[in-house]
């Protein structure tokens, strides 16, 4: 791809490349849900779509006890994270580059 041509997105993307990285600090199994929003895009569609034809019909608490209903079963239609056993590494705060879980030269010679 020339740079050339796209000199404001190459800076955007030389400005934020740490934060754009960010996602290889992840185990390699949870990447394919980290780059897709398509859970909470389903849920807000469903929600939006029952709201617009209920305005009018409910008070403002009734109208929040439907959008809270109608996220519980959004939610029990999502899918389990990919590699789940890797979630309370990650929560720990073990490192990983590339996907892949990394150790310390110490802990290596240990």
């Amino acid at each position: 791809m020339d740079f050339r041509k796209y000199p404001k997105a190459a800076l955007c993307l030389q400005k934020d490349r740490e934060e754009l990285m960010a996602f290889f600090d992840f185990p390699a199994q949870h990447w394919q849900s980290i780059r897709t929003s398509n859970p909470i895009e389903s849920a807000f569609a469903t929600i939006r779509h029952r709201t617009k034809r209920s305005k009018g019909c409910l008070s403002h608490d009734g109208m929040l006890h439907m959008i809270f209903k109608l996220g519980q079963c959004a939610e029990q239609n999502w899918r389990k994270l990919r590699g789940f056993d890797y979630l309370a590494k990650v929560i720990t705060g073990v490192a990983f580059k590339d996907g892949v879980e990394t150790t310390e030269q110490g802990q290596i010679a240990a």
